[in-house]
């Protein structure tokens, strides 16, 4: 049967496949254009089966806090290349995922998700992943602010509390909050403070250091505790390196996070302190 070029252009619009395949699909379905449109998604899902072996290792981060400022929703999603990663759908399919997110209080990737990802799959021609989302929440004493780096690189939301809601208002607060997710994005801080870092991986470290000082000829012969004085204070560099609280604050390196927590709460008249944070890097 003769199939028109207006219908062809019109699949092609819809659907994203080639000129060539919208003809064969609608010669295929006798004309029938939604038959026509199920046999190329088909087809595009077949692809994208073939295609999921294929590494991800580019793609972007999405960050969007709701108008209320009570959630706040991350979203890493994955591609193939760069370049599929700046296109403009390949944007929106994350802007859209965020948005699902936020709007249903998704604490991981649902069905609904990874349709809306294998869809633009099949269309782009390109493999495609969810590869994790958060979902953060924050009560009626905290705060949620949000950075994002560069093209969506990394991105940080950050959770703070404080005695005094109001001064979750005050502009310098918003100013000095915003600089702190930008600091966990440049410094990535394997945790909040001391107490939430795995004592196995503590324990990790000191084998390390014990190993690099056992080599090392200018500690031959030093006595047990000097040696064990000496592996207590290289842990305790190690902990603050990696610790938010204890890193040298971004804007002023001769003040700790935790010294300039503690100035922002006395400049306010309420103690602020960082009850949380999420870090995303692509393909980290």
């Amino acid at each position: 049967m003769e199939i028109s070029a207006a219908d062809v252009k019109k699949l092609r619009e819809k659907t994203g496949a080639g000129m060539m395949e919208c003809k064969k699909a609608l010669v295929d379905s006798e004309g029938d254009f939604d038959r026509a449109e199920k046999l190329l998604k088909e087809k595009g899902l077949a692809a994208v089966e073939k295609r999921s072996g294929r590494a991800t290792n580019e793609g972007k981060v999405f960050v969007e806090i709701s108008g209320d400022g009570s959630r706040a929703a991350l979203v890493e999603l994955a591609s193939e290349t760069d370049f599929v990663a700046r296109n403009p759908e390949f944007i929106a399919l994350g802007t859209a995922i965020t948005g699902k997110v936020l709007e249903k209080g998704c604490t991981g990737p649902t069905e609904e998700l990874s349709a809306m990802v294998t869809e633009l799959a099949a269309r782009i021609r390109e493999n495609m992943s969810l590869r994790r989302l958060s979902l953060v929440t924050a009560g009626a004493n905290e705060y949620l602010t949000q950075y994002i780096h560069g093209d969506g690189n990394i991105g940080v939301v950050v959770k703070f509390e404080s005695g005094e809601p109001e001064n979750f208002r005050n502009d310098e607060f918003k100013n000095f909050a915003f600089t702190i997710a930008l600091h966990i994005a440049a410094f990535n801080p394997l945790a909040l403070d001391r107490s939430k870092i795995d004592p196995a991986h503590i324990s990790e470290q000191e084998e390390i250091f014990r190993k690099q000082m056992e080599g090392d000829e200018k500690l031959k012969g030093k006595p047990a505790n000097v040696i064990d004085n000496i592996l207590k204070g290289k842990i305790s560099k190690y902990l603050a390196d990696i610790c938010l609280v204890e890193q040298a604050y971004v804007k002023d390196e001769k003040m700790t996070v935790a010294q300039a927590l503690a100035d922002c709460g006395k400049k306010l008249g309420a103690a602020i302190s960082v009850k949380d944070y999420v870090y995303y890097k692509v393909g980290a």
